[in-house]
């Protein structure tokens, strides 16, 4: 399984907090802060906390990811390195709640499952 596939199954490749850490565009971080922000009622997000270089990989996290995920605590606790591996998947509010906004990630999920 790619490096990049978050533990909920979002692929953090295509995430606009990696992307602009990675190449530290400031315009993109400034832009990702105020939808995140907006989205997420949570003025806090600001363009200096928007850093991360994917939830399972080595160096820095966005603070959300880091600290507070649920879906990232509970993939540690198990040992697991994804969602995909867990039995109780299909039955998983947490995780469900993002495949309900982002299809794709439980593709990625049942994708590193067959295999």
């Amino acid at each position: 399984m790619k490096r990049l596939i978050a533990c909920c199954g979002l692929d953090c490749e295509n995430c606009d907090t990696r992307r602009a850490t990675v190449s530290n565009d400031r315009a993109l971080r400034e832009k990702t802060a105020r939808a995140w922000s907006a989205m997420n009622h949570a003025p806090e997000i600001t363009a200096d906390t928007i850093a991360c270089m994917g939830c399972r990989t080595d160096g820095t996290k966005f603070a959300f990811c880091r600290d507070c995920c649920e879906i990232r605590k509970c993939v540690r606790r198990k040992g697991f390195d994804t969602c995909g591996e867990c039995e109780e998947l299909d039955g998983c509010p947490a995780v469900g709640s993002i495949f309900r906004h982002a299809p794709e990630a439980e593709a990625n999920l049942l994708a590193s499952k067959a295999r």
